[in-house]
């Protein structure tokens, strides 16, 4: 995947905190620290909104339609 150059603006207290995290070699550069940042906010809005899907299921229909069938087919399954 090719990457695009975007140019940004950060508060400067900002800006000094990740230099400081560049220094220390956690990240090799600004833009690999940035790249992280995005990737790992994307990520957890992504989980939130699955979280917010499930919530609007109906846990009573779930377990119906998870069970649905189980009865016919206990009568089919051999004794041990």
């Amino acid at each position: 995947m090719g990457t695009s150059k975007i140019a940004i603006s950060l508060d400067e207290e900002l800006l000094g905190r990740l230099d400081g995290l560049v220094r220390k070699r956690v990240f090799p550069s600004r833009s690999r620290a940035i790249q992280a940042a995005i990737e790992e906010k994307i990520a957890r809005l992504e989980r939130t909104r699955l979280a917010r899907e499930c919530a609007k299921l109906d846990p009573n229909l779930e377990a119906a339609l998870a069970e649905e069938g189980l009865s016919r087919d206990l009568g089919e399954w051999p004794e041990y």
